[in-house]
């Protein structure tokens, strides 16, 4: 009998964003700061890193080490989205995969590169087009979590998953564009962006909002450094703002059990 697909893996880019404050020397991490509505009504908004689901290209050699590719919703299949349902046996096997495909940038198994993803975020954050003289960017390594969690995806039910992240720093370098994001920074408060998702699912859409957070990179940095090593794998805040565990991913400096970098 064969074994079921019920662990969930989910393989994604996400993007350390930073900056230096012009006129100030200060280097400034920006996350996507984002509101949603879940189905009892209820509002979150959290701040996480720039990315997003890396997205399969060519399945066939995933193929012949997992069989039929089993997406976790309509939404991860109808984009590709490395969001799958797999035999929990498979795992060790799909995660070398994804690291040896991931390490190249060729594109031609899987999205390597985090340039998609973060002009689409770009423009629904700040509704700019981010063009490619305005960053730089260079691949700092993996982050990948073993240890299988339900997952809080509103599109997929609550299957057990583990998660492989390529990272990336990308360095905002035009001036214009950080005073852009420091500008944006002002212009919702959390709970603002909140009221806008409940109007955007009151008036028939998928109640999101879309904004931008700047912070220090070094308050970030020591907020999670104060914390015991044993519980910083949490939401934290960080003025007045809920900073996603997902942002410990792109910090390399601070040690975190639940993560094997690579």
């Amino acid at each position: 009998m064969p074994e079921d697909s019920s662990l969930r893996v989910s393989v994604a880019t996400l993007n350390r964003v930073i900056f230096v404050r012009p006129g100030g020397g200060e280097t400034m991490l920006a996350l996507e700061r984002k509101a949603s509505v879940s189905n009892d009504g209820s509002v979150r908004v959290r701040a996480q890193p720039f990315g997003g689901g890396v997205r399969i290209l060519d399945p066939t050699h995933l193929m012949t080490i997992i069989g039929q590719v089993i997406f976790d919703s309509e939404r991860s299949e109808r984009e590709s989205d490395f969001r799958i349902l797999i035999p929990p046996s498979k795992w060790e096997l799909v995660k070398q995969y994804s690291l040896s495909q991931l390490a190249g940038q060729d594109d031609l198994e899987l999205e390597s590169l985090p340039h998609r993803e973060l002009v689409e975020e770009f423009a629904e954050t700040l509704s700019v087009s981010l063009q490619p003289h305005q960053y730089t960017f260079r691949a700092t390594g993996f982050v990948i979590e073993n240890l299988p969690v339900p997952t809080a995806n509103v599109n997929s039910q609550r299957w057990p998953t583990v998660r492989l992240y390529r990272t990336y720093e990308v360095e905002i370098v035009d001036i214009a564009l950080c005073h852009a994001m420091l500008s944006a920074n002002q212009l919702y408060s959390d709970e603002q962006l909140g009221k806008l998702a409940l109007e955007d699912s009151q008036n028939g859409g998928r109640g999101r909002a879309n904004s931008i957070l700047i912070l220090p990179m070094n308050l970030v940095l020591e907020s999670y450094l104060a914390l015991p090593l044993d519980i910083r794998h949490q939401k934290i805040m960080i003025e007045n703002h809920r900073i996603d565990e997902s942002v410990l991913a792109v910090l390399g400096e601070v040690d975190v059990p639940e993560y094997e970098r690579a």
